[in-house]
């Protein structure tokens, strides 16, 4: 059984996992993460330890505001929930705020002690840190957008849409933390011909596509089922599942602006999935991204 990732308590920096020699199929993927350190963000390590002495007046909506827009810690937090919900035989904690809650806010703050962040544990690779934080970066816009949709829609699941984006792509954050020189490679490949598929060149260097690679984790770790289906690219047809996809897409294709000539069709789907104009849909995107 795959274990959750690693709560360490140290703020010492650990080195990337991998320098030469990689796995070359899924089994051997899975295996090397499942030991894999997850550090956060700096920002997210720094929130902890202001809410940490003031432990007796926080509650789950206050650990959640403080941890849930970063991917790597809310994958840290919903799989350690997860394992405590096989053992207690629970319902799933389906987000962040609800998992602090089924932990309750002691064993939250035992559980997770200072934590050690990426910044520490990429110092000596600053390409690598960039690539991280612009998957982070992008991570993030997609989950904004996401979650703006999903409320317009009046979407109940609106939470878990808002996490399912933000941990879209979460291997490729592993990647980039624990395999950077092939992170990188992949990254020049494309920069080097841009009509290479993300799913070609991962094929190529990894011999897996980093979407099969977290779809092993995600069940390995046994996330929420919501969360799992929601994440799953192959039910595009589903609204929950499009409102993620088109709110990465956008995220993506805006990353260093809005002149990307994807962005029209991307407002036009969007549009019929709020059911609105497309001038208005592209002023409310505008307006969220601000």
């Amino acid at each position: 059984m795959l274990p959750a990732p690693s709560f360490a308590m140290s703020q010492m920096p650990s080195a990337p996992l991998l320098t030469t020699g990689h796995p070359h199929d899924l089994a051997g993927w899975v295996r090397l993460f499942q030991h894999a350190e997850l550090p956060v963000l700096a920002r997210t390590a720094a929130a902890l330890e202001e809410l940490r002495p003031m432990e007796d007046e926080v509650d789950a909506r206050m650990v959640a505001e403080a941890v849930g827009v970063d991917p790597l810690m809310t994958l840290k937090v919903l799989a350690r929930t997860a394992e405590l919900h096989r053992q207690r035989r629970t319902t799933d904690a389906e987000t962040i705020c609800e998992a602090v809650v089924l932990m309750g806010i002691t064993p939250f703050f035992a559980g997770f002690g200072p934590q050690p962040t990426v910044e520490q544990h990429l110092a000596s690779q600053p390409e690598a840190l960039d690539g991280l934080r612009a998957v982070i970066s992008r991570a993030e816009r997609a989950a904004r957008f996401a979650l703006a949709f999903a409320v317009h829609r009046q979407d109940h699941d609106a939470g878990v849409i808002h996490e399912a984006a933000l941990l879209h792509d979460f291997a490729d954050m592993l990647l980039w933390l624990h395999a950077p020189t092939l992170a990188l490679e992949m990254q020049q490949r494309q920069q080097a011909d841009p009509t290479l598929r993300s799913a070609t060149v991962q094929r190529q260097v990894l011999g897996v596509t980093l979407t099969e690679l977290q779809h092993a984790l995600m069940l390995a770790w046994h996330l929420p089922e919501l969360l799992v289906n929601i994440t799953d690219d192959r039910h595009e047809e589903a609204s929950q599942v499009r409102n993620v996809l088109l709110a990465i897409r956008l995220a993506r294709h805006t990353s260093r602006g809005w002149d990307n000539p994807a962005v029209p069709d991307d407002v036009r789907d969007i549009a019929t999935l709020l059911n609105m104009a497309p001038a208005p849909t592209l002023g409310l995107l505008q307006d969220l991204d601000a």
